[in-house]
């Protein structure tokens, strides 16, 4: 991994920002925000279309390189407008039917369960909350307590919550699912980028991910992950001439690959922006950036358990990042309010998961600094004694 002062460098944001909201937006390195404004240009002086062939291979090279990011084939990534749509058009695509199980986790994002009631109202399907263990995880007795029986069509839930909270055993969970036969969708929103994933280890089907989180891409851009043998097998919610080929006045074919789940119309210089972003995170080396992002996590978490009336939220066998706490005297709110008005701000944000209360999430990136985690905690420190 480079240097911190490379990767410092190479942020121009750190210069302007304590940003510990890496897990909302993190800041883009320059060759991120190169790539998306020299697209931009040629967008300007050649046409949109015109600047997009120009741009064929690099474009080709995106999927290389989420690939090589994930274990996966190129074949098996589709890269559409943000993480939700990649979600949506994966889960939508399953066949699922009356009275089949839906089983997913205590801190499952609210943008995917609401897609949950609504199939249960649309199709009945059934939606159970799987049981945590004393680490605050999925508890595998009690998943595979669960898959021994019959119904079950779908394990669906977040690697890591946005909210914080444990890393899910997921080579466990992808193990017991493959095991029973049934399809496991996981959620890498907060993972990609953070740390290492390997989609063939995991033995997931579907994975879905952020451009603009830990890989510190652009907004607006995110990708899936499907599985070759099952991607075959489902149809997309919605079609286009990009996903599909009209063939005849009434007959059409769907594209073989992942590209079946995405639109013929896209954000190229966001697409270009995320390629750029993989691939800087691949010459840092992930392995390496979520080494030091748990060191300064673990710093975080230490000097904040030192201050009277900081209760720290988090919990787990491995924890992430995303550092989550709340003070006796203040709401969430206040505090990011008082802490982006430091004379070099210091971003955090406010965050609540589908049953908990507000929070205040700090969320650390490998370009953070022990000495930003002290002022941050010197603030909140400054916020208590009030």
């Amino acid at each position: 991994m480079p240097d911190l002062t490379t990767l410092r460098d190479d942020t121009p944001g750190t210069h302007q920002v304590m940003h510990f909201n890496n897990a909302g937006a993190a800041l883009q390195p320059s060759a991120v925000l190169n790539a998306v404004t020299a697209h931009l240009h040629n967008e300007a002086l050649w046409g949109g279309y015109e600047a997009a062939a120009l741009a064929s291979a690099p474009l080709d090279a995106v999927y290389r390189s989420i690939a090589r990011l994930l274990n996966a084939h190129p074949q098996e990534i589709a890269v559409v407008e943000n993480a939700t749509r990649a979600w949506d058009m994966a889960f939508y695509a399953l066949p699922l039917q009356p009275g089949e199980v839906i089983l997913t986790s205590s801190n499952e994002y609210v943008g995917n369960y609401i897609p949950y009631l609504q199939l249960q109202r649309q199709r009945g399907i059934e939606i159970q909350v799987l049981a945590d263990d004393h680490n605050g995880q999925v508890s595998l007795s009690a998943l595979a307590e669960r898959l021994a029986q019959p119904g079950v069509a779908l394990v669906s839930l977040p690697l890591l919550a946005t909210d914080g909270g444990p890393l899910q055993p997921v080579r466990e969970i992808g193990a017991l699912c493959r095991a029973a036969g049934v399809t496991f969708l996981l959620d890498a929103c907060q993972g990609v980028g953070q740390l290492p994933l390997d989609v063939r280890e995991i033995g997931c089907h579907i994975l879905t991910a952020t451009s603009r989180k830990y890989l510190r891409g652009p907004r607006g851009m995110g990708f899936l992950y499907i599985e070759k043998g099952l991607c075959e097998q489902l149809e997309p919610p919605f079609l286009d001439l990009h996903a599909a080929t009209l063939v005849g006045p009434a007959q059409f074919d769907i594209r073989s690959d992942a590209r079946r789940f995405e639109a013929w119309e896209c954000n190229v210089a966001a697409k270009l922006g995320l390629g750029a972003a993989v691939d800087y995170a691949l010459e840092v080396d992930v392995e390496r950036i979520w080494e030091r992002i748990q060191q300064l996590a673990g710093y975080l978490r230490r000097e904040l358990s030192g201050i009277a009336g900081v209760q720290g939220e988090d919990a787990g066998v491995c924890t992430s990042g995303i550092v989550t706490f709340t003070l006796d005297a203040c709401s969430p709110l206040r505090v990011k309010q008082v802490l982006a008005q430091a004379s070099k701000p210091i971003n955090v944000s406010v965050t609540r998961g589908r049953t908990g209360p507000e929070r205040v999430r700090a969320s650390v990136h490998a370009y953070n600094t022990e000495a930003e985690i002290d002022a941050l905690v010197a603030a909140v420190r400054g916020i208590t004694a009030v």
